[in-house]
């Protein structure tokens, strides 16, 4: 994806506010050997780019006076209450250099697995993005979860994942393997099914 930015000379909140003003955001590039740039980013532009996923999680083309480096959106602040995209920080990345990213996580095949088809389960998506290294020619757009043959009471793990070529997991608190989702049955379900199995019992004492 590519993204249009000028520098800009003016720093401090006025500055900022002046900017907003005219339709732009403040933002700021920063990263390896280069020194960090100040630059204006139009502000319609960049709202709707943050509405895709892809823009969080992949290498982008950030072009400069006509000079195009690779960067990744770091942060980005958003007014309190109003639709405005207060502020975009971008690092730079480099082809040799492995990046620390998130990347979401794209749940499939839920309506064929026997947890929901036979059971009428509810699987749980208890993590909805992974921590990752590798390469920027490596880094993917999203990992796929593949939910096909879970049961109910079953759990799916990182260490059950499918990582693409190239990519690394960064483990968090001791969790090497972390809990991606999880199949239960449904509240309702169960409280049904109880309720049957203790008409079943009162039915069965009458009898004696």
């Amino acid at each position: 994806m590519k993204v249009v930015a000028f520098p800009r000379t003016e720093q401090g909140s006025g500055a900022s506010r002046r900017l907003r003003r005219a339709g732009q955001t403040p933002g700021i590039i920063y990263g390896g050997t280069a020194a960090p740039v100040a630059v204006a980013l139009d502000h319609n532009a960049l709202f709707h780019a943050l509405k895709k996923e892809t823009f969080h999680s992949s290498i982008l083309d950030m072009e400069i006076d006509g000079k195009v480096e690779q960067v990744l959106l770091r942060d980005f602040q958003m007014h309190a209450f109003k639709p405005l995209v207060m502020h975009a920080d971008f690092q730079r990345v480099d082809a040799n250099q492995k990046i620390h990213v998130k990347v979401p996580l794209h749940f499939v095949n839920a309506e064929v697995s026997p947890a929901v088809k036979l059971s009428g389960g509810i699987i749980s998506h208890v993590a909805t993005e992974l921590d990752i290294t590798c390469l920027p020619k490596d880094l993917p757009e999203f990992i796929e979860v593949d939910l096909a043959n879970m049961e109910v009471g079953s759990s799916i793990h990182l260490s059950d994942l499918k990582l693409p070529k190239g990519v690394s997991p960064v483990a968090h608190g001791g969790q090497d393997d972390l809990t991606i989702a999880t199949a239960t049955v449904a509240a309702g379900k169960v409280s049904d099914e109880a309720e049957g199995t203790a008409e079943g019992s009162a039915d069965a004492a009458d009898k004696k």
